[in-house]
């Protein structure tokens, strides 16, 4: 059985990445307007990949006895000044999620939860993932600057993107 103390922290972690899809759909659907079929395709990963991982808390809560709560999840923005605008909130809003993950995590040790504790273990090691990887866009775009053909190009790039389901749901059948 997980403490009310984790089960409470969880939940509004399962908020949190309900929250993080949502802005990401919420970027996508700017950039599909504004004729960045890339870029909003890069997003809409971004989507899907945060729903898993609000997925994935909810798997874990019910395992341990818990009780998922699902809360309403908050306005996001819906427009942004361009593509190193939106990747450079895209990082800001990572650091805020690894922030919340570590706090789970301290309140894991502090309970002597080690199941929980091992549990954030791959959440830990995504979050730096997520902000490696905004980190080079950021650095990516700050290169191309003005240059439309660059972008064209990088958009381009990111059109490729797939969805991969995260290892925690792939292994649960």
């Amino acid at each position: 059985m997980i403490s009310p103390k984790l089960q409470d922290a969880i939940n509004a972690q399962i908020n949190a990445e309900f929250w993080s899809a949502y802005l990401y759909l919420s970027m996508g659907m700017h950039f599909e307007n504004e004729g960045h079929a890339g870029i909003a395709n890069w997003f809409r990963i971004q989507f899907k990949e945060e729903q898993a991982h609000a997925e994935i808390f909810m798997n874990y809560l019910n395992s341990r006895g818990g009780r998922v709560v699902l809360a309403p999840i908050a306005e996001v923005p819906t427009s942004w000044d361009s593509p190193l605008a939106a990747f450079e909130a895209t990082l800001a809003h990572e650091e805020k999620v690894t922030s919340l993950i570590n706090n789970i995590y301290a309140l894991a040790e502090a309970e002597h939860d080690y199941a929980t504790r091992t549990k954030l273990d791959w959440f830990v090691s995504e979050q730096v993932e997520e902000e490696d990887t905004a980190r080079g866009m950021i650095d990516r775009l700050k290169l191309i600057g003005d240059n439309g053909l660059a972008l064209y190009t990088f958009d381009q790039e990111l059109a490729s993107r797939v969805y991969n389901v995260p290892a925690p749901l792939a292994n649960e059948n």
